[in-house]
């Protein structure tokens, strides 16, 4: 039913601090500080309880801990008598909630629509006290409302967003700024979405909102998805996809089309694959790079964007979960003066950033480091980067060839995926130089099956490489909300049990809050297999290796399996056995 109330209240400074402090979640003297404090302009428009949230006051009733936004959020939403929503974006559908009331009619009463459905609308308000808007929804909805509490600023912030999303992809639609920007910049500047109302290039206003989007959301990759009368935009979190928009098909082009400009890839060539980069300065004046990529399909050109932001690509040892007995392992590998050292797993697993992380400890002044990449997945000023163009035959193996005259003392290369660059590789490695690659094998030590399948010389493999180490990235426990659990005996089995190693009862689970979007996830880290040759596994790998005892050698001698390794973080309270059962291979 739609609660209704009697006489219309609109929040005030000064009543919401008194009623702070009878409630006994504020001190006296805190709302007289408030009260009196000489506010400026900007401050003066803020809605009241972001004020205060601004202001890092105690919360009494809770001793050290802030009157923050949601704390604030929950206290008026209780004494309202009414439920608090969460927005989030990605589970809302912006063309149909921004259909409800005008923008204008949106601002001027402080709400928001955020759900629709055949017998009711809910809207998010920042007035708890005010109703006397509900009848004229009601009447153009022609469905009852349903009203909820959600945090003002978010109200404030998303009802720019949508409303401008949805005025561009509807300006859009209909008009000749379809066709796409014209002009040829590398780097794109994201600016804050103004008014909805003023007149915009709607597919720029689209292509800036859908960049910014993902970087908020912590987006790895944008794919935006033609079918036959729309277009799916997803994101891909923590390694999973999920839907966040949809927009009509002819649209989609044109925002493809700009985002082709922008990658100075050919916008009239649609039949064929191509791929592209661009550079993007953020509101924050920070830079993230993205690849593109273009596969011509049924209903059009599908169009993927890899983001690259240096705050996750360039990351700690520790941040990337290489840490105790195998950081040892990987650093004595990797402070070797030559030999080859190999990085595998599948796509999007981590290999990529954590061999940069090495390089640029690698790369002090008294060493020149020296890359061959297909592509240059992101441009670090520290080492020496080349591209691979294949149309001028400056592949992998040519790319070393032409290094190895660069006086180099560590080479990466992208990855050694035929013949011809292992041998490059090889002799690279026996004249003195350390190469850092990868490959994509299941663990580490299916690396050795696969350089004998390339045509490596079993001896040239016992005298160049170093070690392997095989990773994965498995979603972590969001530390907000995670909560004790436990996991059966049989259930370990599943991970450690053909090695008889103890593990604790006691885990944690995944619960879901709103850090981590209710999955109960937040963020990723590396789970590792790390081989490193000693000469009792040299004397394994022959022509006609034998794997598995390859493999037992390598775990008499320290080498943690990728479940094990897995069992580990979950007994750490990292993650959970689900996620390490999702991504390492059975052994």
């Amino acid at each position: 039913m739609t609660q209704k109330v009697a006489t219309d209240r609109v929040l005030d400074l000064r009543s919401l601090l008194n009623d702070l402090v009878n409630a006994g979640r504020m001190s006296q003297e805190d709302a007289n500080l408030l009260q009196g404090a000489n506010r400026n302009r900007q401050q003066a428009a803020m809605h009241p309880l972001a004020y205060i949230a601004s202001q890092t006051v105690e919360d009494l009733s809770r001793p050290g801990k802030l009157l923050d936004s949601e704390t604030l959020t929950h206290w008026l939403a209780e004494r309202a008598n009414l439920p608090v929503v969460h927005i989030d974006p990605l589970k809302i559908d912006v063309s149909q909630v921004t259909s409800v009331v005008s923008y204008a009619f949106a601002k001027r009463h402080n709400i928001l629509c955020v759900d629709v459905t055949p017998d009711e609308v809910v809207i998010a308000c920042a007035q708890p006290f005010v109703a006397g808007w509900e009848p004229q929804v009601e009447h153009v909805a022609r469905r009852r409302v349903r009203r909820v509490f959600a945090n003002p600023a978010d109200i404030d912030r998303f009802s720019i967003e949508f409303y401008t999303l949805a005025r561009s992809v509807s300006g859009a639609s209909g008009g000749p700024g379809a066709s796409g920007a014209t002009n040829f910049e590398q780097l794109v500047e994201l600016k804050t979405l103004g008014d909805p109302d003023a007149d915009d290039k709607h597919i720029v206003n689209i292509v800036d909102w859908l960049l910014q989007y993902a970087y908020d959301q912590r987006a790895s990759d944008i794919h935006i998805e033609p079918r036959r009368e729309v277009a799916r935009i997803r994101f891909r979190i923590d390694g999973v996809l999920h839907d966040v928009y949809e927009l009509p098909a002819s649209v989609a082009m044109a925002v493809v089309s700009r985002f082709k400009v922008l990658g100075r890839m050919n916008i009239a060539e649609k039949r064929k694959p191509q791929d592209g980069r661009i550079k993007t300065r953020r509101s924050d004046d920070s830079e993230v790079e993205l690849r593109l990529s273009t596969l011509p399909t049924a209903f059009g050109e599908k169009l993927v964007m890899r983001i690259f932001d240096p705050e996750v690509l360039l990351r700690s040892f520790h941040d990337l979960g290489l840490v105790g007995e195998d950081f040892a392992r990987w650093e004595g590998m990797t402070n070797k003066p030559n030999g080859i050292v190999l990085v595998t797993g599948p796509t999007g697993s981590g290999k990529t950033t954590t061999l940069y992380s090495s390089l640029r400890k690698l790369a002090t002044s008294e060493v020149n480091v020296s890359t061959i990449e297909d592509p240059i997945e992101m441009v670090e000023e520290s080492f020496n980067q080349t591209q691979v163009h294949h149309k001028i035959d400056l592949n992998f193996a040519a790319g070393i060839r032409t290094l190895m005259r660069q006086d180099p003392d560590i080479i990466m290369v992208g990855e050694m995926r035929d013949l011809e660059t292992s041998q490059m590789a090889v002799q690279a490695a026996l004249t003195g130089h350390l190469v850092l690659s990868t490959l994509h094998t299941n663990d580490a030590p299916a690396t050795i099956a696969r350089l004998l399948d390339l045509g490596v010389p079993a001896y040239l493999i016992n005298a160049t490489l170093l070690g392997v180490m095989a990773q994965r990235l498995v979603r972590t426990l969001c530390p907000h909300c995670k909560e004790p659990g436990s996991i059966a005996r049989e259930e370990w089995g599943a991970l450690v049990m053909p090695w008889k190693v103890n593990m604790p009862e006691l885990v944690y689970r995944p619960v879901g809050c709103l850090e981590c979007r209710n999955t109960g996830y937040l963020g990723r880290q590396g789970i590792f297999e790390i081989l490193v040759l000693s000469d009792s596994l040299k004397q394994l790998i022959t022509e006609g290796c034998d794997l598995q005892a390859l493999r037992k050698q390598a775990m008499r001698e320290g080498m943690r399996t990728l479940r094990l390794s897995g069992a580990q973080k979950i007994a750490a309270g990292l993650t959970t056995l689900e996620e390490v059962l999702r991504v390492a291979p059975p052994q």
